[in-house]
């Protein structure tokens, strides 16, 4: 079996240098095209391999898999056959796209039934998402709004570095990227002495984080230790968790975020499988005081990605406003996993969890309008000589991820854009 992700791998498709998407990848989502119904789809450079013509091709038949695994509009039924398989699918992908397999590369009725110019695709929403959990797990971030709403001195509560704190969100409102959203009304509280108010968001906001989905997890009553938290991620995605300042502000005492929070979230199209990300494994930070031991992890598992944001106004001006990196996290995947099922909570194939806000520790590096701004006191320049303190109507939001290792290969997750509505 070819290790899919040997650096030295070359694939006979062309793949252009520094492209998000090269052989060491091949990340799933599901596509359309006008003449092909939405499927599953893995991506290589500018193309998409339409797994549903490889298997009818008898490509895939030595895997664990039937030819509606791969017609199906939502990938949940590939994952809900766990981890080996996946992994199993993707070794088979990267020998059939080996620059030195002629299976499909020497068959040109088979190329052109299983090869997609991506620019004729369409993408869709990857999987149906039945739970999603969004977490807190920024050290940066979590200190920087303690400081501005809170003591500066103690600006992390007292539970923050002992749990990852999250919260469970709306699945529903989960878009791909493309997908416009619209600013959503509420309650807002613009002055601590007058009384509420009914209208449009004025403070919306973008969050920079990551997601995971999992794989089918253990039975109800039966938690998931970190050492075996790997086995149930299947991949990540970017994460644009749109926020409503002002009315999160109002709501959120005493139960925490709630329609501040639930009108929208999005995510980029394609999933990069947690095989893909294991050369860009790297130490956290040390995590003082000492966790309880359900908390305790072995070897590196954080990851190395670098992350950006960009706005882009109504009249094509763009500027980059945050580059920062996901090996910031203070909480990782295994621990915010193990914490979610301690108590016995299952997790199913297709659920979603989301890392919460992504900052660094310097200016430049924070991952919201919030912090950039510093709850608006401190206003963003634009191209257009326009200012930001928060998202204006018209506005795009774009976020990228990506990492290049030592042997220059370079693993991406492509974007997630989304344009924001009047209300």
């Amino acid at each position: 079996m070819i290790e899919a992700n040997n650096p030295n791998l070359t694939s006979w498709l062309e793949v252009p240098s520094e492209h998000d998407f090269p052989i060491q990848n091949l990340p799933f989502g599901i596509f359309s095209t006008s003449s092909l119904s939405p499927r599953v789809g893995v991506a290589i450079g500018n193309y998409i391999i339409d797994l549903s013509a490889l298997n009818e091709s008898g490509l895939l038949t030595s895997l664990p898999f039937i030819q509606s695994d791969f017609t199906s509009s939502v990938l949940n039924s590939i994952i809900n056959h766990g981890k080996s398989a996946t992994s199993s699918l993707r070794n088979r992908l990267s020998e059939l796209l080996n620059s030195n397999s002629s299976e499909l590369r020497d068959s040109i009725s088979l190329r052109e039934k299983c090869i997609i110019d991506m620019s004729s695709a369409t993408m869709h929403m990857p999987i149906n998402v039945g739970d999603y959990t969004d977490c807190y797990s920024s050290e940066d971030h979590a200190r920087n709004v303690g400081k501005m709403f809170r003591d500066p001195e103690n600006a992390l509560l007292p539970n923050w570095k002992h749990m990852p704190v999250a919260y469970h969100g709306r699945a529903s409102s989960i878009v791909v990227s493309g997908t416009p959203v619209r600013r959503p009304h509420g309650q807002l509280k613009p002055s601590d002495n007058e009384p509420p108010i009914y209208g449009p968001s004025r403070l919306l906001d973008f969050e920079l984080e990551m997601a995971f989905i999992t794989y089918p997890g253990k039975p109800l009553g039966s938690p998931i230790p970190t050492s075996e938290a790997d086995d149930y991620i299947f991949g990540m995605v970017l994460f644009n968790d749109w926020s409503a300042r002002d009315i999160q502000k109002w709501e959120y005492i005493p139960l925490g975020p709630f329609l501040g929070k639930n009108f929208a979230s999005s995510i980029s199209p394609w999933i990069v499988t947690l095989d893909a990300l294991e050369p860009y494994r790297v130490s956290g930070p040390t995590q003082d005081p000492k966790v309880l031991p359900y908390l305790e992890y072995q070897g590196d598992a954080h990851y190395n990605i670098d992350l950006e944001v960009e706005i882009t106004t109504a009249g094509g001006d763009s500027k980059v406003v945050c580059r920062s990196n996901f090996k910031h996290m203070y909480w990782n995947m295994r621990q915010q996993l193990a914490h979610h099922t301690v108590n016995g909570c299952n997790i199913r194939g297709g659920d979603m969890i989301a890392s919460g806000t992504i900052s660094g520790p310097e200016v430049g590096s924070f991952g919201s309008m919030l912090e950039i701004s510093w709850k608006g006191t401190k206003p963003l320049a634009m191209p257009d000589g326009t200012e930001r303190r928060f998202i204006n109507d018209g506005d795009t939001v774009t976020m990228r991820g990506s990492q290049t290792t030592d042997s220059k290969v370079r693993i991406g997750f492509g974007e997630v854009s989304g344009k924001l509505l009047p209300a």
